[in-house]
């Protein structure tokens, strides 16, 4: 290691330090999330005093300056100081990621991070120690259901279900065009949650019928609470496990297989396999490793959040090639997006 580092950063760790004080900074976003402090500057459309800011949001003064402070330090706002007082604004980034009323707003991403992942990695390194999630040490739940956990009340559910949606918010686009599948007509999302995915689909393929199969209290919930205006995605409820899979020509698994061990992935791969239409394909969606193990970083931290979370793991896209050979998918092609997540399609 030590040949990859300057002499400045032997003397001095800069870099550790900044990973030591990575949580820090999430925490910083997260609160101010959860506090409102966004949705208030964006709606204010002018510069705030943190009096002003504390007042309205029902914070203390001095700690909601703090705050206010260390975003403007990780350059999430802005400040400019007039009379010897500091009034704060929000940058393009801010208005248009981090407050709710945004077309592209990860807020309930970064809820989901706060108040569910952020305390099951508390547990990591009891994951690494035990090799299962730590689901019931966190929650109570019992280790071996996972969407127990996820789905234990209306609010955990709504929770993930924001995270998705946020999730297709940046990657969904790239993910439906990083292969052409005008040639598929009917597609099915399975487990495909709000639909939001799948909206991405319609919108790139006009002419393709998109199902989203999902379990009954998630299609629920997601009508109620993420349904669209001239909606072209229709919902269907079952459980993909044990319920009979739609008919169509393309099946899409996105964020599905990384939840499971390799022996559920070849249970749900061969039960599609059989249902899917000759010349039909599935579409995996994954954050893909690398073969040699060097990253991406990003990816090598999902596989750590399914170890204390779910049953499942990441995998380089040798390991999905090796499952879908062996559910009898071929012509396996892999696409590297370049965002968080990845497409790999294979043809029945």
């Amino acid at each position: 290691m030590a040949e990859h580092l300057s002499q400045s950063e032997l003397d001095y760790p800069f870099k550790l330090l900044e990973y030591f004080n990575g949580y820090r900074i999430s925490k910083v976003i997260f609160s101010a999330c959860e506090l409102g402090v966004f949705d208030l500057l964006l709606k204010a459309q002018e510069p705030l005093s943190a009096q002003h800011v504390a007042q309205e949001l029902g914070t203390s003064v001095d700690g909601m300056e703090r705050l206010l402070d260390a975003l403007v330090g990780i350059e999430i706002l802005e400040v400019e100081t007039t009379n010897g007082t500091a009034f704060y604004s929000s940058t393009d980034v801010a208005n248009l990621y981090l407050a709710k009323g945004s077309g592209k707003s990860l807020h309930d991403m970064i809820i989901y991070q706060s108040q569910t992942i952020y305390p099951l990695w508390n547990t990591l390194a009891d994951a690494v120690r035990e090799g299962k999630n730590q689901n019931e040490k966190t929650f109570g739940v019992p280790p071996e259901d996972i969407f127990q956990a996820i789905y234990s009340s209306e609010e955990e559910m709504l929770k993930f279900l924001g995270l998705m949606n946020s999730s297709w918010v940046l990657d969904g686009h790239d993910i439906v065009t990083a292969f052409n599948l005008s040639g598929f007509q009917s597609i099915v999302d399975v487990g495909g949650c709000t639909g939001a995915l799948a909206r991405e689909m319609v919108k790139a393929y006009p002419s393709s019928s998109v199902t989203v199969f999902d379990l009954p209290q998630v299609v629920e919930a997601a009508q109620k609470h993420f349904s669209q205006e001239n909606d072209a995605v229709v919902f269907q409820t079952g459980d993909f496990f044990r319920d009979e899979l739609p008919p169509a020509d393309l099946y899409v698994l996105a964020r599905i297989i990384h939840d499971w061990p390799d022996e559920k992935c070849l249970t749900l791969l061969k039960k599609i396999y059989d249902v899917c239409k000759p010349g039909g394909g599935v579409l995996l969606v994954e954050a893909l490793l690398f073969e040699n193990r060097r990253g991406p970083v990003m990816a090598q931290m999902f596989s750590l959040n399914m170890l204390v979370q779910t049953e499942g793991r990441e995998r380089p896209p040798s390991q999905y090639t090796h499952i879908l050979n062996k559910s009898d998918f071929c012509n396996v092609q892999v696409c590297r997006t370049g965002k968080s997540y990845d497409a790999i399609l294979a043809i029945k």
